[in-house]
């Protein structure tokens, strides 16, 4: 059996045998060598412009940084490992990190900054300390000093002489304290249920 395989340019068509039931006639070699080669060229030609491409860029950010100090020289951090779950490691980088002159770069969201402020607040206003040890000053805590308060009462200021209010004016009046001290953050709320679920876990195990 045979057919006729289509012609575009007018030209009596080629009859092409199909009682094989496959294609006889060869894949063009040359098509495939020249894409490999042509491939093999790309590739090189890439790598080419990828390597002179890194070798400008730093050579440019080589001159910015200027010549090597102690302040400015390149640290192989890969013998530090995972520091998400090596305490040794976790060490090491904050050593690293302390040698740079502040201000340094906050290696969290300050959360932990804000809590440790708040937990020095808190010793202060907790317990007893020095005020002035030399002029015999102690600073006594919050609860303490509220009471002897709450017995003594305030002392009374004099009365000081108020400028007349101008056209439109309305003098204020302070009916609340302004402020009943500083809220605790999410942060620390979590620090602290954490905290909490630790100690009740301790318990039941006792």
């Amino acid at each position: 059996m045979s057919m006729h395989k289509p012609n575009d340019s007018g030209q009596e068509p080629e009859e092409i045998d199909t009682s094989k039931g496959f294609e006889s006639s060869d894949v063009r070699v040359s098509g495939v060598v020249t894409f490999l080669i042509s491939l093999a060229i790309f590739a090189v030609v890439t790598a080419a412009l990828a390597y002179g491409i890194g070798k400008v860029l730093n050579a440019r950010m080589a001159k910015e940084d200027g010549p090597p100090s102690k302040w400015a020289r390149t640290v192989d951090m890969r013998p530090l490992g995972d520091l998400a779950s090596s305490a040794e490691m976790q060490n090491k980088m904050a050593e690293m990190t302390q040698k740079f002159p502040t201000p340094r770069v906050q290696t969290d969201d300050g959360n932990q900054d804000v809590a440790d402020l708040h937990a020095r607040e808190d010793l202060l206003l907790d317990n007893y300390s020095w005020a002035d040890q030399a002029q015999g000053k102690v600073r006594i805590p919050i609860e303490r000093a509220m009471e002897l308060l709450a017995q003594r009462g305030l002392p009374v200021a004099t009365a000081a002489e108020q400028s007349p209010l101008m056209a439109g004016e309305i003098r204020p009046e302070i009916v609340a304290p302004l402020t009943n001290g500083f809220s605790r953050t999410g942060y620390e709320l979590d620090q602290a249920a954490q905290q909490a679920a630790d100690s009740r876990q301790v318990g039941q195990h006792k």
